[in-house]
């Protein structure tokens, strides 16, 4: 069930969804979405979602979360997606203790962006840590207030450990390297940190983080929202880019009335068995990823009240499911956009933007369907999943 927070808050996206949509075009131009975007998005609500309600945040469950990104995806994949990194490490930022937590949350409304694969160092030294490295595809971060930065920690005795630092954004530098061909206006550039003192408070491991189970987390959990790294990602990630399709079939059937099909008899191309096979095929993946979706929030959410989390066959099925559904929603993009004629191929023509979109998200390493097919499908078979990252 939605609460009433979570209504107002899909409430205020869906009357912003086109204005999200008209500023598509001049988003992928400048490479970053405008400043009204964000706006919009801090107005409607949405960068208090995951943040704590002792903290003034709405703290809404993993469900609601998704469907609100679903909601902004419909308007815009590159506005969904870093809303998703924003939304989605706001929440893990729960995973550290009280006073990091004080400190991330202390204007209610935060965004927190992230980079999970461990490309710095994090050097032990009294009372904390020196944080170097560099990280690419960091989306969000140039309108991030903190950033979350995996690291190998160097330990003295010359072992290694993994964590997670959570840093002030105004810290790294920022290289504006981010030009592509599809989430072009995520603005994922690379963030460097050089020599960056990180007290300790705010670095956990990134084993404690991926089965949330960080020493001292106890005493200022919320309850029903404990929520592993991974299965939380990729459930989150999965709301942005099926938001995406629904969006692309909304702008298929606004778009379809009075077109013909050229060189043709067919004046109507909604009259034409072909393109009602089409819509009806790609109406049906989209259904059936959102339907997959909301198997696994409930599956994450009952966990979550049992203060539980999840078994290692049940993560795996996440995995696999969510890029299943991840899988289905490109899909069905794809078919809408076949359906759509030349005329679709202009930049002034938005599906054309969500196909591209919804192209290059989907091959993020996260959602890859043969990565967590084999992981899922290994775990069917009674193997072990021969990876960590569940």
């Amino acid at each position: 069930m939605t609460s009433s927070q979570a209504e107002q808050v899909l409430k205020s996206v869906r009357e912003i969804i086109p204005a999200l949509r008209a500023a598509g075009e001049k988003a992928e131009e400048d490479r970053w979405i405008p400043a009204e975007n964000i706006a919009l998005l801090e107005k409607a609500g949405v960068f208090r979602i995951a943040t704590p309600a002792r903290f003034g945040g709405l703290d809404l469950s993993v469900g609601e979360q998704v469907e609100i990104l679903r909601e902004i995806g419909r308007g815009c994949g590159s506005t969904a997606w870093l809303g998703m990194v924003w939304v989605s490490s706001a929440g893990l930022v729960t995973l550290y203790g009280d006073k990091a937590q004080e400190e991330v949350f202390a204007g209610g409304s935060v965004r927190v962006s992230g980079g999970f694969t461990p490309s710095g160092t994090l050097t032990p030294t009294e009372g904390g840590f020196l944080l170097n490295g560099s990280w690419r595809f960091n989306s969000g971060c140039k309108a991030a207030d903190w950033n979350l930065s995996a690291a190998i920690v160097e330990n003295a005795d010359g072992s290694h450990d993994e964590a997670i630092a959570v840093v002030p954004l105004s810290e790294y530098t920022i290289t504006d390297d981010w030009n592509t061909s599809s989430a072009a206006a995520t603005g994922s550039c690379t963030t460097t940190a050089e020599n960056v003192f990180v007290p300790a408070h705010r670095v956990v491991g990134y084993g404690d983080a991926i089965s949330n189970t960080t020493p001292g987390r106890d005493a200022v959990v919320t309850p029903g929202r404990r929520y592993g790294l991974f299965t939380y990602i990729m459930a989150e990630c999965a709301g942005a880019v099926l938001g995406i399709a629904r969006g692309a079939y909304e702008l298929f059937l606004e778009r379809i009335p009075g077109r013909g099909i050229t060189y043709t008899s067919w004046d109507d191309q909604s009259k034409h068995p072909l393109t009602q096979i089409q819509v009806a095929t790609a109406a049906n993946k989209i259904a059936a990823g959102e339907a997959l979706l909301a198997e696994i929030t409930g599956l994450l959410q009952k966990y979550a009240d049992q203060d539980e989390q999840p078994s290692l066959e049940e993560k795996a099925d996440v995995r696999g499911r969510t890029a299943f559904a991840v899988q289905l929603a490109k899909e069905a993009v794809e078919i809408l956009y076949t359906a759509s004629g030349a005329t679709a191929i202009q930049r002034s023509v938005p599906i054309q933007r969500f196909h591209r979109d919804i192209q290059g998200l989907s091959l993020h390493a996260l959602l890859q369907p043969n990565t967590n097919l084999e992981v899922q499908g290994r775990v069917l078979l009674g193997l072990d999943p021969e990876t960590p990252f569940l």
